[in-house]
């Protein structure tokens, strides 16, 4: 390996502690109490050296974005294969659930959290939301292969796509912050299920509804 070959491999590590410092100290402090000094203090270097890769923290937040989606994206690829357009929308439905469980951390920086938004919209304007759009994509494909089908017929692509997206998005965002751990704790009077089988149980309902749009 010759000297630019090793100088980029260290400029790539050294972007991956930055990445990896600020994503642990966004999810347990907060966006807003985590400064560059504080990712710095992180992994022991001065502030001054993470600026010459990052020009701020939201920077640093549209970073992690796109390293998530890029995660997303290669589990996506796989229910390419899958040739029923109906169960590979169930698949994604499946894969965006698990996506949340297994990267809580990046789910909340990619769906979440307004800054990685507000910095495309402040640095980019002209530009479209790629990451997010490569995904809808997808879906949107998939959705319309479910209406040669004959599922969804007497519905506009992009809002079944885009009530798809909001249902599962829903469930995942209750799931991660909690909120369906404290209804199953917290509302014994109402009969749903268990608390470890609470988002399966809901999940599966909807794709039962999704079955009687056909």
């Amino acid at each position: 390996m010759g000297i630019k070959e090793r100088k980029e491999r260290h400029r790539e590590d050294f972007k991956a502690r930055i990445l990896q410092a600020a994503k642990k100290l966004f999810v347990t402090d907060g966006y807003e109490a985590t400064s560059i000094r504080k990712i710095a203090a992180e992994i022991e270097f001065s502030p001054t050296t993470i600026y010459l890769y990052y020009k701020d923290k939201t920077d640093i937040a549209y970073a992690l974005h796109q390293e998530g989606f890029g995660l997303m994206r290669e589990r996506f690829s796989a229910l390419a294969y899958v040739d029923d357009p109906f169960e590979r929308l169930k698949a994604m439905g499946r894969g965006y659930i698990q996506f949340a469980i297994d990267h809580p951390d990046f789910y909340e920086l990619m769906f979440i959290m307004k800054e990685p938004m507000q910095y495309l919209q402040a640095h980019h304007p002209e530009d479209e939301w790629e990451e997010g759009e490569q995904v809808f994509n997808t879906l949107m494909q998939t959705v319309e292969g479910c209406k040669a089908h004959g599922y969804f017929s007497s519905m506009p692509t992009e809002e079944m796509a885009m009530l798809s997206w909001s249902v599962v998005h829903g469930l995942c965002s209750l799931h991660i912050t909690s909120h369906f751990k404290h209804i199953a704790e917290k509302c014994s009077d109402i009969e749903l299920v268990k608390q470890d089988t609470l988002l399966e149980s809901v999940f599966g309902a909807y794709l039962q509804l999704l079955e009687r749009l056909k």
